[in-house]
């Protein structure tokens, strides 16, 4: 079996198992993605998110199809992966879209990779409107919208049905991304993924049957060392606001969603927003309003997990850095205040 795997996170080099090669464009103006996908010898693509529940579905796909050319990619980034998709070609391939929720204007890219002869197929676990399912599904070949599991269990469900690995492996995914904490390898696997130089590691080890092992667990132990301090110096710089809900306002120094669990625990909060110094946010709440708090800043997500973005300015930014605070945080708890 050939894997063929294509990461992109925020600008960096391309990283293609089996050869590397320079982001950039060629004397026909396109991009090095466009020629990876031009050139390539699997007849299924996966675009799928950057996190375990992608990194499990895409598993999944190859323990399924065998040769599989894999994007993992940003939310942010969602759409113009598919613009460059849309430049390339199809002839009858798949493209495999997991774990992105709808993003407003998706349908005419859609509709350009459908004119390309790409066959399109959409599982995702994110809160969609009716008319935007109605939409996407008139264009595309296949969407399943299933917000009771988790993306990388829709795909099990979906091509692998009779297999109990694929299940199980599928279970111990959604354990982590839907907050169960109840089987202790998602919180290995979990910890371990949120360091983007193990995706592959551990996507290749669950192709091979293996969920978690002694290398995996080593990993664990040097990672978790670190997190404890930095979740120690998140919860130094935590913020609370008070009305409807208790809610918590925490600088990012790493693993946001150990970081949000971590203040949870310490401070009864209901509600936890993990802030960048750029103004993006992790939100994790026990009431299921994330995802609807997240679509008023630029974001989305899953009721009990989304992220957004603030739009800090030059004095928003100092604030933060200062005093660990600025004027959104009361805007957020506002918009948490209103919802029904």
């Amino acid at each position: 079996m050939i894997y063929l795997s294509l990461s992109l996170f925020y600008g960096a080099g391309l990283n293609i198992k089996g050869w590397n090669v320079t982001a950039g464009k060629n004397s026909n103006n396109q991009t090095t993605m466009e020629v990876a996908l031009a050139s390539r010898k699997s007849h299924t693509v996966h675009l799928t998110h950057n996190d375990l529940d992608a990194i499990g579905a895409d598993a999944i796909h190859r323990m399924k199809y065998g040769d599989v050319f894999t994007i993992f990619t940003s939310v942010g980034k969602f759409p113009k992966m598919l613009g460059k998709i849309a430049s390339v070609p199809g002839s009858g391939d798949l493209l495999s879209i997991s774990d992105f929720g709808y993003q407003s204007g998706i349908e005419p890219l859609l509709s350009g990779i459908k004119r390309q002869g790409w066959v399109i197929e959409w599982r995702d676990h994110h809160r969609w409107q009716d008319d935007e399912v109605s939409r996407v599904r008139e264009i595309i070949d296949t969407l399943r919208v299933d917000t009771s599991t988790c993306a990388c269990g829709i795909t099990a469900q979906d091509l692998m049905p009779d297999d109990p690995y694929a299940l199980e492996l599928a279970a111990v995914v959604c354990d982590y991304d839907l907050w169960r904490h109840e089987d202790p390898r998602s919180a290995v696997l979990g910890l371990v993924t949120s360091i983007r130089e193990n995706r592959t590691l551990v996507r290749d080890k669950m192709v091979g049957g293996v969920i978690t092992d002694a290398e995996i667990e080593n990993l664990y132990a040097g990672i978790k060392e670190d997190m404890t301090e930095k979740i120690r110096m998140s919860l130094r710089g935590t913020k609370v606001y008070v009305s409807r809900y208790r809610i918590a306002f925490a600088p990012l120094y790493g693993y946001p969603s150990e970081t949000a669990a971590a203040i949870r625990k310490e401070l009864n909060t209901g509600i936890e927003v993990i802030v960048s110094p750029g103004g993006r946010f992790s939100i994790r709440s026990v009431p299921p309003i994330s995802h609807l708090i997240a679509r008023e800043f630029r974001g989305g997500g899953h009721p009990n997990a989304s992220g957004g973005k603030f739009d800090f300015n030059i004095l928003d930014k100092l604030l933060f850095r200062l005093f660990k605070k600025n004027r959104h945080y009361r805007h957020l708890a506002e918009v948490a205040e209103s919802i029904s």
